[in-house]
Protein backbone atom coordinates (compact mmCIF):
# COMPACT_ATOMS: atom_id res chain seq x y z
CA UNK A 1 0.00 0.00 0.00
CA UNK A 2 1.41 3.21 -0.86
CA UNK A 3 1.44 6.30 1.27
CA UNK A 4 -1.30 7.82 -0.54
CA UNK A 5 -3.70 5.06 -0.48
CA UNK A 6 -3.54 4.21 3.25
CA UNK A 7 -4.20 7.80 4.50
CA UNK A 8 -7.29 8.25 1.41
CA UNK A 9 -9.92 7.38 4.67
CA UNK A 10 -8.24 9.86 7.20
CA UNK A 11 -8.31 12.24 4.44
CA UNK A 12 -11.80 11.89 2.87
CA UNK A 13 -12.98 12.08 6.63
CA UNK A 14 -11.60 15.23 7.03
CA UNK A 15 -12.59 16.40 3.73
CA UNK A 16 -16.01 16.50 4.96
CA UNK A 17 -15.46 17.71 8.22
CA UNK A 18 -16.38 21.52 6.79
CA UNK A 19 -14.93 23.79 4.07
CA UNK A 20 -12.03 25.07 5.84
CA UNK A 21 -10.79 21.43 5.62
CA UNK A 22 -11.94 20.51 2.27
CA UNK A 23 -9.97 23.96 0.60
CA UNK A 24 -7.05 22.74 2.72
CA UNK A 25 -6.77 19.34 1.88
CA UNK A 26 -7.38 20.49 -1.81
CA UNK A 27 -4.88 22.97 -1.33
CA UNK A 28 -1.74 20.76 -0.26
CA UNK A 29 -2.89 17.41 -2.32
CA UNK A 30 -2.61 13.85 -0.97
CA UNK A 31 -1.18 13.14 2.89
CA UNK A 32 2.31 12.44 2.84
CA UNK A 33 3.05 11.56 6.36
CA UNK A 34 6.02 9.13 6.18
CA UNK A 35 6.62 6.89 9.83
CA UNK A 36 9.61 5.22 10.88
CA UNK A 37 8.17 2.44 11.92
CA UNK A 38 11.66 0.57 12.15
CA UNK A 39 13.10 2.47 14.83
CA UNK A 40 13.44 1.51 18.62
CA UNK A 41 12.35 4.32 20.94
CA UNK A 42 15.91 5.02 22.15
CA UNK A 43 16.65 6.14 18.94
CA UNK A 44 13.38 7.78 18.22
CA UNK A 45 13.46 9.63 21.08
CA UNK A 46 16.93 10.79 20.83
CA UNK A 47 15.99 12.14 17.63
CA UNK A 48 13.15 14.09 18.46
CA UNK A 49 15.09 16.14 20.86
CA UNK A 50 18.02 16.37 18.14
CA UNK A 51 14.96 18.16 16.16
CA UNK A 52 13.18 20.23 19.10
CA UNK A 53 12.35 23.57 18.43
CA UNK A 54 14.74 23.72 15.08
CA UNK A 55 13.68 23.36 11.43
CA UNK A 56 14.03 20.06 9.82
CA UNK A 57 16.92 20.96 7.83
CA UNK A 58 18.81 21.70 11.35
CA UNK A 59 18.18 18.85 12.94
CA UNK A 60 18.94 16.72 9.96
CA UNK A 61 22.51 18.31 10.29
CA UNK A 62 22.68 17.36 13.84
CA UNK A 63 21.45 13.53 13.81
CA UNK A 64 24.64 13.45 10.96
CA UNK A 65 26.79 15.04 12.78
CA UNK A 66 26.36 12.93 15.97
CA UNK A 67 26.36 9.60 13.38
CA UNK A 68 29.45 10.83 11.97
CA UNK A 69 30.98 10.69 15.60
CA UNK A 70 30.61 7.28 15.40
CA UNK A 71 31.96 6.38 12.03
CA UNK A 72 28.20 6.65 10.47
CA UNK A 73 26.94 4.08 12.24
CA UNK A 74 23.15 3.56 11.66
CA UNK A 75 22.55 5.25 15.05
CA UNK A 76 24.85 5.44 18.73
CA UNK A 77 24.16 3.25 21.37
CA UNK A 78 23.20 4.07 24.57
CA UNK A 79 26.18 3.01 25.62
CA UNK A 80 27.68 5.07 23.03
CA UNK A 81 25.67 8.68 24.27
CA UNK A 82 26.70 7.86 27.92
CA UNK A 83 30.97 7.66 27.26
CA UNK A 84 30.43 10.53 25.21
CA UNK A 85 32.34 13.81 26.09
CA UNK A 86 29.74 17.06 26.46
CA UNK A 87 32.23 19.12 24.51
CA UNK A 88 31.67 16.14 21.29
CA UNK A 89 27.76 16.45 21.47
CA UNK A 90 27.83 20.14 21.39
CA UNK A 91 30.24 20.54 18.73
CA UNK A 92 26.95 18.32 16.75
CA UNK A 93 24.94 21.37 17.48
CA UNK A 94 23.35 20.19 20.98
CA UNK A 95 21.92 22.01 23.37
CA UNK A 96 23.28 22.03 26.90
CA UNK A 97 19.86 20.83 28.33
CA UNK A 98 19.66 18.50 25.15
CA UNK A 99 23.17 16.62 25.72
CA UNK A 100 21.09 16.00 29.61
CA UNK A 101 18.02 14.99 27.95
CA UNK A 102 19.78 12.38 25.34
CA UNK A 103 21.86 11.18 28.11
CA UNK A 104 19.18 10.59 30.33
CA UNK A 105 17.18 8.83 27.41
CA UNK A 106 20.37 6.77 26.97
CA UNK A 107 20.91 5.58 30.80
CA UNK A 108 16.70 5.23 30.90
CA UNK A 109 16.94 2.86 27.72
CA UNK A 110 19.59 0.85 30.21
CA UNK A 111 17.50 1.37 33.20
CA UNK A 112 14.15 -0.37 31.04
CA UNK A 113 12.43 2.96 31.76
CA UNK A 114 12.57 3.59 27.83
CA UNK A 115 10.72 0.13 26.21
CA UNK A 116 11.70 -1.78 23.34
CA UNK A 117 9.29 -1.07 20.58
CA UNK A 118 7.16 -4.51 21.17
CA UNK A 119 6.50 -2.80 24.76
CA UNK A 120 5.90 0.50 23.76
CA UNK A 121 3.40 -1.10 20.77
CA UNK A 122 1.06 -2.71 23.32
CA UNK A 123 0.85 0.18 25.88
CA UNK A 124 -1.79 2.78 25.51
CA UNK A 125 -0.70 6.81 24.27
CA UNK A 126 -1.51 7.91 27.54
CA UNK A 127 0.35 5.05 29.45
CA UNK A 128 3.48 5.76 27.54
CA UNK A 129 3.58 9.74 27.60
CA UNK A 130 2.92 9.32 32.25
CA UNK A 131 5.69 6.95 31.77
CA UNK A 132 8.36 8.83 29.49
CA UNK A 133 7.88 12.13 30.90
CA UNK A 134 9.77 10.65 34.02
CA UNK A 135 12.50 11.33 32.33
CA UNK A 136 14.16 15.04 32.73
CA UNK A 137 14.07 16.88 29.48
CA UNK A 138 10.75 14.69 27.88
CA UNK A 139 8.02 16.47 27.51
CA UNK A 140 4.70 15.19 26.06
CA UNK A 141 5.40 16.86 22.90
CA UNK A 142 8.53 14.34 22.48
CA UNK A 143 6.78 10.97 23.33
CA UNK A 144 3.98 12.55 20.89
CA UNK A 145 6.63 12.54 18.13
CA UNK A 146 7.42 8.63 19.40
CA UNK A 147 3.95 7.95 19.02
CA UNK A 148 3.70 9.24 15.55
CA UNK A 149 6.68 8.48 13.96
CA UNK A 150 8.20 4.95 15.64
CA UNK A 151 4.66 3.80 16.48
CA UNK A 152 2.44 4.67 13.99
CA UNK A 153 -0.58 6.00 16.35
CA UNK A 154 -2.79 7.51 14.04
CA UNK A 155 -4.95 9.32 16.50
CA UNK A 156 -2.41 12.02 17.52
CA UNK A 157 -2.77 15.50 18.05
CA UNK A 158 0.20 17.54 19.36
CA UNK A 159 -1.26 20.51 20.80
CA UNK A 160 1.38 21.84 22.37
CA UNK A 161 3.14 22.22 18.85
CA UNK A 162 3.59 25.37 17.79
CA UNK A 163 3.15 24.82 14.17
CA UNK A 164 -0.27 22.81 14.75
CA UNK A 165 -1.73 26.02 16.73
CA UNK A 166 -0.58 28.54 14.01
CA UNK A 167 -1.94 25.94 11.43
CA UNK A 168 -5.09 26.07 13.36
CA UNK A 169 -5.13 29.49 13.21
CA UNK A 170 -4.64 30.17 10.02
CA UNK A 171 -6.89 27.80 8.92
CA UNK A 172 -9.57 29.04 10.78
CA UNK A 173 -8.31 33.18 10.41
CA UNK A 174 -8.46 33.48 14.19
CA UNK A 175 -6.62 36.87 15.95
CA UNK A 176 -4.82 34.46 18.20
CA UNK A 177 -3.37 30.66 18.57
CA UNK A 178 -6.11 28.31 20.38
CA UNK A 179 -4.46 27.56 23.71
CA UNK A 180 -3.35 24.12 24.11
CA UNK A 181 -6.06 22.29 26.24
CA UNK A 182 -8.21 24.24 23.83
CA UNK A 183 -7.05 23.18 20.88
CA UNK A 184 -7.47 19.02 22.63
CA UNK A 185 -10.79 20.16 22.76
CA UNK A 186 -11.52 21.20 19.33
CA UNK A 187 -9.57 17.84 17.79
CA UNK A 188 -11.97 15.81 19.53
CA UNK A 189 -14.25 15.31 15.92
CA UNK A 190 -11.24 14.79 14.31
CA UNK A 191 -10.52 11.09 16.06
CA UNK A 192 -9.49 8.78 15.20
CA UNK A 193 -7.48 10.56 12.37
CA UNK A 194 -5.81 13.25 14.60
CA UNK A 195 -2.49 12.34 13.37
CA UNK A 196 -3.39 13.12 9.80
CA UNK A 197 -4.66 16.16 11.04
CA UNK A 198 -1.58 17.37 12.60
CA UNK A 199 -0.16 16.78 8.91
CA UNK A 200 -1.59 18.92 7.12
CA UNK A 201 -1.76 22.03 10.41
CA UNK A 202 1.95 21.68 9.80
CA UNK A 203 1.34 22.33 6.32
CA UNK A 204 -0.38 25.77 6.75
CA UNK A 205 2.34 28.02 7.59
CA UNK A 206 4.44 26.73 4.41
CA UNK A 207 1.78 27.28 2.13
CA UNK A 208 0.72 30.94 3.14
CA UNK A 209 1.22 31.99 0.17
CA UNK A 210 -2.01 30.93 -1.14
CA UNK A 211 -4.80 31.74 -0.08
CA UNK A 212 -7.34 29.37 2.10
CA UNK A 213 -10.44 31.32 2.24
Amino acid sequence: MNLFSRYDGSVAFLSSHDDDWARLIDLVGPCRHDPKAAREPYEALVRAIAYQQLTAKAGDAIVGRLKRLFDNSDFPTPEDLIATEFDQLHSCGFSASKIATIKAIARGTLDGLVPTRDIAAAMTDEALIDRMIGIKGIGRWTVEMLLMYSLERMDILPADDFGVCEGYRVLKSLPEQPKPRELREISKPWSPHRTVAAWYLWRIPRERGNVLK
